[in-house]
């Protein structure tokens, strides 16, 4: 049996143990992947759109079921702990009068079976172009021992961003890298830090790591506006507020300032690739995962077009506004093959991208490896004269839109894959920034 029967087996049973908010966030989670494998579109990025097919009918079910869940328990002003969601009590100890523990309404158990024969009768085949292990119901384990976890609020004249902050346990006020984490579509901080695991990296190799997080006021999915003009420019935007978390960063800790990075997942690997060629003085290289070039879109629609079928044709120069510099920004580079929510061209058309920026000559050579018992891969080295690598691609061969080598504590990830996490911080920590960056 799939993975998804085995979601609504364990909703089912959280249900009947009567944990109604664990059930309910696990229920969402399974929606998020249904829509995120039948629309390309309407769970990522936060539109009106109605999703076609039979999919709307799960939804549908899903949503009653989740309201039933949601009115049956008593409500309470005060966040959960766990999902960070005004669901209600999430205490083992609360139960409604009248009703054993252990148990849930018949009301409730019932919509729960009719949502799951549903989910059995049209069946999923997580995998080939579908989306993989949305997140567990557990609450992630995200600060190492030793190390800390702690918020930050970082606010400009565009407006304001919540971030959380990676210190590892060997920080005794000595400069270190700084790596910038932004998250894709519908995700947090936390989900993005435990699926990725870089914050256990960050405390081996003793590292800070920051992780903006997208306000749903900004985007109804959370996701990086990256699409729109006014978020693709220094100094504007959302590019302003990620810059401006990163040098708040640098001012309330020692940062080593040529070793500064940012990396992103989906709209968030979309963001990066814009922070590093509009802030190449700020970032020392970039990694993208499943992203889209810099100036990929104008627009929703445009958005949408690239994100189906890669850009329309390749181009020079699709750098938009200013934010052209002579430096070519080191990128380290993630795409699935089967990636069916971005194209797997957007991945190539970043690696253009960067070459077209840029006179040197680089010479390139590819690589092909298999991860045991996982994705084979295709990795290829763009090198300039001197045999440094400046551009480096991993084509995961058969897999979709989720972070290569992830953890299943988090949301789209697949654990079969290379460990991305790694070979990025690999890559950051052998760039460090030459400080010559100069406006063009």
């Amino acid at each position: 049996m799939n993975d998804r029967h085995g979601d609504m087996l364990e909703a089912t049973r959280l249900t009947r143990a009567g944990r109604l908010t664990e059930a309910t966030a696990l229920l969402q989670r399974v929606l998020r992947g249904m829509t995120a494998r039948d629309t390309t579109s309407d769970s990522i990025w936060g539109t009106a759109n109605t999703p076609p097919g039979p999919i709307q009918h799960f939804i549908d079910a899903a949503a009653k079921t989740i309201e039933v869940a949601k009115t049956i328990e008593v409500a309470d002003p005060r966040p959960s702990s766990r999902t960070g969601q005004a669901f209600g009590r999430s205490d083992a100890s609360f139960r409604p009068a009248g009703r054993p523990e252990g148990t849930a309404p018949p009301h409730i158990t019932g919509a729960l079976r009719s949502f799951q024969e549903r989910v059995k009768r049209i069946g999923f085949a997580p995998g080939v172009g579908g989306v993989v292990h949305p997140s567990p119901v557990r609450e992630p384990d995200v600060a190492p021992n030793g190390g800390q976890f702690v918020a930050g609020l970082y606010s400009n004249r565009a407006g304001s961003l919540t971030y959380k902050l990676y210190v590892p346990s060997g920080y005794c006020g000595q400069a270190l890298p700084l790596v910038v984490m932004l998250h894709g579509c519908t995700q947090s901080p936390d989900d993005f830090a435990a699926g990725t695991r870089m914050n256990a990296l960050a405390e081996e190799h003793t590292c800070l790591v920051a992780y903006p997080a997208q306000a749903a006021s900004a985007n109804a999915s959370k996701c990086w506006n990256w699409f729109n003009p006014g978020h693709q420019q220094r100094g504007q935007g959302e590019p302003s507020l990620i810059a401006g978390i990163t040098r708040q960063v640098m001012r309330d800790y020692s940062v080593d300032p040529r070793r500064v990075y940012v990396a992103g997942l989906s709209a968030g690997a979309a963001a990066a690739v814009i922070m590093g060629i509009t802030y190449p003085d700020l970032y020392a290289a970039v990694g993208a995962h499943s992203g889209l070039a810099c100036g990929a879109a104008s627009d929703l629609r445009s958005a949408f077009a690239v994100m189906r079928q890669g850009p329309a044709a390749r181009r020079s120069d699709s750098v938009p506004g200013d934010g052209k510099y002579w430096r070519i920004v080191p990128m380290i580079v993630f795409h699935g093959d089967e990636d069916t929510t971005v194209h797997p061209r957007n991945g190539d058309q970043i690696i253009e991208q960067s070459r077209a920026n840029t006179t040197a000559v680089l010479q390139t050579r590819v690589h092909h490896g298999r991860i045991v018992g996982g994705h084979a891969y295709s990795r290829t080295f763009h090198a300039d004269a001197r045999g440094q690598v400046v551009l480096e691609q991993w084509v995961i061969h058969g897999a979709a839109h989720a972070w290569s080598g992830g953890s299943p504590a988090g949301s789209y990830t697949d654990p079969q894959g290379p460990d991305a996490a790694q070979e990025m911080l690999r890559f950051f920590l052998d760039h460090p920034h030459p400080g010559t960056a100069q406006r063009v």
